[in-house]
């Protein structure tokens, strides 16, 4: 990169920083004011026309100085913008926070709102993906004389149960070990990947036992197929309300995107973040153009699920960057 390249960046990012901090079009005698550039007015101009005429920046009134446009932001994320390292108090509070979580839904409900708080934007987190979750443990519990709770719990930490009828008669010591055989035959496997050794297993019992085990079988089956549609918590909506401002007449529609879980859905599957890496979409990246205004930054977490903030596309994006990749890597952690 060219000297000129690389102070044309710096500038770059201080018309960013400025801009997200005040809202106000930024002009060359304020950057000078604000940040030791070591350069002439003269060249911080130059740079500030070099920077409009490749589409970085514009200036939105001809009285004004100038605004970053979606490319100006995309070139401070990519080339600009350095991740903060989270505070040990930060990430004290924040481990304190996740560590104590019962399960995987109060977990995710923890996770969501302390994203919302630390960035101030609108928070998103999906359900840990299942498609590929592998069988950590089915537990058989006799409720009832007919009536069994079949539990199936997946590696990620997902809990699912069904109560089912069942043959009266049969002892609870008897589910006791149907359980340690059904562990033995689908333990480790994804749960789409459950009919063929439930069969084997099945056909290993003499034809007298089995009608007790096939109901359960059945059950556990069905349970495993019948995954629940893909969801979103979300936390921080009232964060947008702070920011109307920065979506001028467009914060309706999107505040209709937020309820429309679908979309939110699609934007979640266009991501393709590792568990702890970073992806970052600004305005017309989006399709939808609800979303042109808006900026989301997602990490992945887990086995192929993200979660996200969403703002303006005038937001800060070092913090932003750094809290989204910091929670993720503490989420996927408490999952394994």
């Amino acid at each position: 990169m060219s000297e000129t390249d690389a102070r044309k960046l710096q500038i770059l990012g201080a018309i960013v920083e400025d801009y997200v901090s005040t809202r106000e079009p930024v002009g060359s005698k304020s950057l000078l004011e604000r940040h030791e550039l070591g350069v002439s007015a003269a060249t911080v101009r130059n740079d500030m026309s070099l920077l409009e005429e490749e589409g970085l920046i514009h200036q939105p009134h001809t009285s004004a100085g100038r605004v970053p446009t979606d490319k100006g932001y995309r070139a401070f994320v990519d080339h600009v913008a350095t991740i903060k390292p989270l505070s040990a108090p930060e990430r004290r509070a924040i481990r304190a926070l996740l560590e104590d979580a019962g399960d995987v839904e109060e977990l995710l409900g923890r996770t969501v709102r302390l994203l919302a708080q630390l960035t101030q934007q609108v928070a998103m987190v999906q359900y840990p993906a299942r498609r590929q979750a592998r069988i950590r443990h089915v537990e058989l519990v006799k409720v009832a004389d007919s009536l069994l709770l079949v539990v199936l719990i997946t590696e990620s930490g997902r809990v699912d149960q069904r109560t089912v009828p069942v043959i009266s008669g049969m002892p609870a010591e008897y589910y006791a070990v149907l359980r340690d055989h059904l562990n033995r035959a689908v333990a480790g496997r994804e749960v789409t990947d459950l009919e063929m050794p439930l069969v084997d297993y099945l056909e290993s019992l003499s034809p007298p036992e089995r009608p007790a085990a096939a109901e359960v079988a059945d059950a556990l089956a069905a349970l495993a197929a019948t995954r629940a549609e893909d969801r979103i918590m979300m936390a921080g909506t009232s964060n947008i309300a702070r920011s109307a401002e920065d979506f001028a007449r467009d914060v309706e529609p999107l505040l209709d995107v937020l309820e429309e879980q679908l979309v939110l859905l699609r934007l979640f599957t266009d991501m393709h973040a590792s568990p702890g890496a970073v992806e970052v979409r600004i305005g017309s990246e989006f399709h939808d153009r609800a979303l042109h205004q808006a900026a989301v930054v997602g990490a992945g977490y887990g086995a192929g699920s993200h979660l996200a903030i969403l703002g303006p596309s005038r937001m800060d994006y070092v913090t932003g960057i750094s809290t989204v990749q910091a929670i993720a890597r503490y989420v996927s952690r408490f999952l394994e």
